[in-house]
C-alpha cells in the first residue's frame, strides 16, 4: 500500500500549501508559487509570483487584473508534465468553466488528484471533464449534500420559452454567463440575448480560444425599451441585485443555490459545481483510498463512506 502524507497539503492561512513542493493550491494571498486550477476569482487571486496555469486562465486572469495578474505566467496544457521541487503535476479538464483544470500530484510514488470547481455534465462551452485514478481525491464539496440534484441544464434553459416579458437574468460574468448565451441560443431559438458590457470581454476569448456561443449582442437600452417581449438581457450580479425594482422585465438568476432563487419569478437551477450524485459517481471513478474535503461541508460524505472509505474534513 502505498504510504499517503497527511502533510501533504495543509490549509493555511494563505491557502491550500504543498510543503513537498513548496507551492499553493488556489493560494488565497500572493504567493511566489501558485498552480491555479481556473480563473474564478475566489481562486485566481492577483499578485502571485509564478503562476501556472491553462492558457483560458492565463487570459482571463489578465483581463481582470491587468499588470497586476502575475509576475510570470507559465502555460501549461492539459496531460503535459511539468515539476515543481520534485512533485510531478499534471493538469486534467476539470469541466467547470473553460480552462479549468484538476491537478494531479505525484511523489514518491503517491497520487493525489486535486478537483479545484468541477462538475460532471455536458457543456459545449469548455473541456470536458477528464477523471483519472488517484490515492487520495481532494474534493470540492460545495453540494454535497444527499438532497441536492442539479436538473438537466438543457430542459431548465428551454423554462425560459415559457416567458414572454422580457427577461433579466442575473449570472456570473466568468464561465456561467457563456454557458448560458449557448445553451438560449441551442433552446431558445426565438429569444434574443443581450450582453452587459461587463460581460463582453470574457464573451471575447471563450471566441478568442475558439468557443462558438452563438448569436448575441452588446446590451441597446432602446430594444429593451422599445421591445417589452423577446428579450434576455444577461447582467453580473452586482446589476442583478441593484435593480430590483426593474420594470417590464421578469427577474431571473442562474444557480444551483436555492436561497439565491428566493423573490425571483422563475427559478432557473444551473449549476456549474458537481452535485451530490456527481460526487458520488467521481469517487467511484478515482477510486481513492482516502478523499479529503474542501469548499463546502464534507461531513454528509464522510457518514455515507463511514467503516467504507477514509474521509477527511480540511476546511
Amino acid at each position: 500500500m502505498n504510504n499517503i502524507l497527511q502533510d501533504f497539503i495543509e490549509l493555511t492561512k494563505s491557502g491550500l500549501y504543498c510543503r513537498y513542493g513548496d507551492f499553493y493550491l488556489d493560494p488565497q494571498e500572493a504567493v511566489h508559487n501558485a498552480v491555479i486550477s481556473h480563473a474564478h476569482g475566489d481562486h485566481a487571486l492577483s499578485g502571485n509570483h509564478q503562476v501556472y496555469c491553462t492558457k483560458a486562465t492565463q487570459l482571463f486572469m489578465q483581463h481582470r487584473y491587468k499588470k497586476f495578474a502575475a509576475a510570470a505566467f507559465h502555460i501549461i496544457n492539459y496531460k503535459e508534465q511539468f515539476v515543481l521541487n520534485g512533485v510531478n503535476i499534471k493538469f486534467y479538464p476539470a469541466g467547470h468553466m473553460l480552462g479549468s483544470a484538476m491537478i494531479l500530484m505525484e511523489y514518491k510514488g503517491v497520487k493525489y488528484l486535486y478537483t479545484g470547481d468541477y462538475k460532471t455534465e455536458d457543456d459545449d462551452t469548455c473541456e470536458a471533464i477528464e477523471l483519472v485514478n488517484a490515492d487520495v481525491l481532494i474534493t470540492e464539496t460545495t453540494f454535497a449534500n444527499p438532497d441536492v440534484g442539479h436538473p438537466d441544464a438543457n430542459e431548465e434553459i428551454q423554462k425560459l420559452n415559457g416567458v414572454e416579458s422580457n427577461i433579466m437574468l442575473g449570472a456570473y460574468a466568468l464561465g456561467k454567463s457563456q454557458r448560458l448565451i449557448a445553451l438560449i441560443n441551442q433552446h431558445c431559438a426565438n429569444k434574443r440575448i443581450l450582453v452587459h458590457h461587463s460581460i463582453m470581454p470574457f464573451v471575447h476569448i471563450y471566441e478568442q480560444m475558439g468557443i462558438n456561443l452563438g448569436k448575441y449582442q452588446p446590451y441597446d437600452r432602446k430594444i429593451m425599451k422599445q421591445q417589452l417581449t423577446g428579450n434576455i438581457y444577461i447582467v453580473p450580479p452586482m446589476v442583478f441585485n441593484s435593480y430590483i425594482r426593474a420594470i417590464n422585465v421578469v427577474r431571473v438568476f442562474a444557480t444551483g443555490w436555492q436561497h439565491l432563487q428566493k423573490g425571483n419569478a422563475l427559478h432557473l437551477y444551473i449549476s456549474d459545481h458537481v452535485d451530490w450524485k456527481g460526487i458520488i459517481k467521481t469517487i467511484e471513478t478515482v477510486k481513492p483510498t482516502e478523499v479529503w474535503t474542501l469548499h463546502g461541508d464534507g461531513k454528509q460524505l464522510k457518514n455515507h463512506f463511514e467503516d467504507k472509505l477514509t474521509v477527511k474534513i480540511l476546511n
